[in-house]
């Protein structure tokens, strides 16, 4: 069987340029949780109550809060988001610890998923690589560390 080296290479330099659907997905959704991020900040106005925020997006309040008076481990991520989209970073902290790690990450998500995809590169591929447990476990670990925050402001 003959093979010819030549003939081969074109066809795996143009497949190492394909990007995975996933990549696209990612893509999307990063650079749309940025828009979203931005149209909140323009459009919300945080709520004094340290929660709620969402509602003025129609969304319906919090049932946690409604049924036993305590706050759901989400309570106030909005409401932070906002406050960090409005540069507040104190009130951003204040309010929930948690959503203004969440207010810095998205930014940051945006401009390495467009740099990445200018590049050539593949974002579900990077972002796959990345997802570890010790990753996964230090954000649930921020998160938990939010939601008893916000209980100890409301308590």
């Amino acid at each position: 069987m003959l093979y010819n080296a030549r003939v081969s290479e074109p066809r795996a330099s143009v497949t190492s340029r394909r990007r995975s659907a996933e990549h696209w997905v990612v893509l999307c959704l990063v650079l749309g949780a940025f828009a979203v991020e931005v149209w909140l900040g323009l459009r919300a106005t945080p709520d004094g109550r340290g929660f709620g925020t969402h509602e003025q997006l129609g969304l319906p309040p919090c049932r946690a809060m409604d049924w036993f008076g305590v706050p759901c481990p989400g309570c106030g991520v909005t409401t932070s988001v906002t406050h960090a989209v409005q540069l507040d970073l104190a009130s951003s902290f204040d309010t929930q610890p948690f959503g203004l790690l969440v207010a810095l990450a998205i930014p940051l998500m945006a401009a390495w998923a467009l740099w990445t995809a200018l590049r050539g590169g593949d974002c579900a591929h990077l972002l796959a690589r990345w997802t570890s447990l010790p990753l996964v476990t230090l954000v649930a670990a921020a998160a938990a560390f939010g939601w008893i925050w916000k209980l100890g402001s409301v308590f």
